[in-house]
């Protein structure tokens, strides 16, 4: 059902919650200026028109901004608000309230409910704060690894959860299994752990063949054994099982991941991290504001990513960029449509000094991007994703994108202020007399 309309109404008994609080505070000068009607009206028409009322929109969206404006976990960030008030009052509270407001699963279905679409909303107004600041005609593109959720994927780890799982399966519907192997998986797993290499390596290679043959022996057996209902039920999972079971180690579409099976692997040629697990991620940004943040997957190639980028930069800022600014990894095309593609050359076309001062110039502020994908990863919850899906992918991309632009807007808001005050007092310094 549609969450309930607050009436705000001030009382002399119960001052409101923003009287009592420090109006130059950084998160009640950025509620002044975000448009909560956008969200309302977009995300109003998601509700049904029955049943129990719903948290209001603007909790829940003030919810997700903080969650990544101040790098925390859904439940972290529903036990800060109660202690917080400059939360509550960045979420619309009238009066500082000692109770939890919501389960910390209300975020998860909120996301759900609102998608990738509404977080892009989100998103959009966070580039829309920053005005004509955001529409240049040349743009920084660059991209990087969205790491999941998972253990380093091996063989014996996902021959191990497949046996495990087909454990819980089969006690689940009720089915007697010929044999249970657990005596023989716990010493193969032995074997695997402390004879990896050296001279005993066969060992720790037969091991993991014979529990790949166990975990083969056990998808089967469930196949013939369950009946039609629960086969239906399960078959989604099995399938799985078998594929993860098959696959070798020269073959293409590996599954590396069974609770997230559309996680790449990617390789950025980085020296103290080979491979990075997850979707790659295209992050693009005009003077220190990301305008644009679209998420791949299947690992594609950097170039052939940029037709999308240009377009989603164009239906978020208005106007399509007239140059994109890459690295060498985005070689190939000089242009698309109007956008002129500038990477770095190897220096053996002549140049004249102008131009090649130009150029030097361009791209280092293309290298100005990397600083900003480490704060999105160190700072706004991009180091490790831990939300499911490809969905998940794009979600917890925009939300860190939107929240780099809002710390960008705080910090241009403490500098204004800054200046304001300095502006007000400097007439009243008085220069001082240094005594010959």
């Amino acid at each position: 059902m549609q969450p309930k309309k607050s009436d705000r109404q001030r009382s002399l008994l119960c001052p409101d919650l923003l009287d009592q609080l420090d109006p130059r505070n950084h998160l009640l000068g950025l509620a002044k200026v975000i448009p909560r009607q956008v969200f309302e009206d977009n995300f109003r028409p998601l509700y049904a028109a029955s049943g129990r009322p719903g948290k209001s929109v603007r909790l829940m969206v003030g919810f997700l901004i903080l969650k990544q404006l101040e790098n925390l976990s859904d439940e972290r960030v529903v036990e800060a608000w109660v202690q917080n008030p400059y939360f509550q009052a960045f979420c619309g509270q009238q009066r500082f309230t000692w109770k939890l407001p919501c389960d910390p699963s209300e975020l998860t279905y909120f996301r759900r409910r609102i998608g990738e679409d509404g977080v892009r909303k989100i998103f959009e107004v966070s580039v829309a704060l920053h005005g004509d600041k955001a529409k240049e005609a040349e743009v920084v593109v660059d991209s990087t690894v969205q790491e999941k959720n998972i253990t380093f994927p091996t063989d014996a780890k996902l021959l191990s959860k497949i046996v495990t799982r087909c454990h819980t399966m089969a006690k689940l519907e009720d089915v007697k299994l010929r044999r249970s192997y657990q005596r023989e998986i716990k010493s193969l797993l032995r074997t695997i752990r402390f004879k990896p290499k050296g001279r005993r390596q066969g060992e720790s290679l037969r091991a993991v063949r014979r529990l790949r043959t166990i975990a083969g022996i056990l998808v089967r057996e469930l196949k013939r054994k369950l009946s039609p209902e629960a086969l239906t039920i399960h078959q989604q999972a099995l399938d799985l099982y078998d594929r993860v079971q098959r696959q070798q180690r020269s073959g293409t579409g590996k599954i590396y991941s069974l609770h997230e099976p559309d996680v790449s692997c990617i390789s950025k040629g980085k020296v103290h991290k080979k491979y990075e697990f997850g979707a790659k991620a295209s992050v693009t940004k005009t003077s220190g504001i990301i305008v644009g943040a679209l998420s791949f997957q299947d690992n594609p190639f950097d170039g052939h990513t940029l037709p999308a980028v240009l377009s989603q930069v164009e239906s978020i800022v208005g106007q399509r960029p007239t140059m994109a600014i890459c690295d060498r990894g985005y070689r190939g095309k000089r242009k698309i449509g109007v956008t002129s593609i500038e990477i770095p050359e190897s220096g053996k076309r002549t140049k004249t000094v102008s131009d090649k001062r130009q150029a030097r110039e361009r791209f280092r502020r293309r290298a100005a991007i990397e600083p900003i994908i480490g704060h999105l990863k160190n700072d706004h919850r991009m180091l490790r994703n831990y939300l499911k899906g490809q969905v998940g992918d794009s979600v917890n991309l925009f939300m860190a994108c939107a929240a780099f632009n809002f710390r960008k807007f705080i910090r241009i808001l403490c500098f204004l202020c800054l200046k304001f005050l300095g502006h007000i007092l400097r007439p009243n310094v008085q220069p001082v007399q240094v005594c010959a």
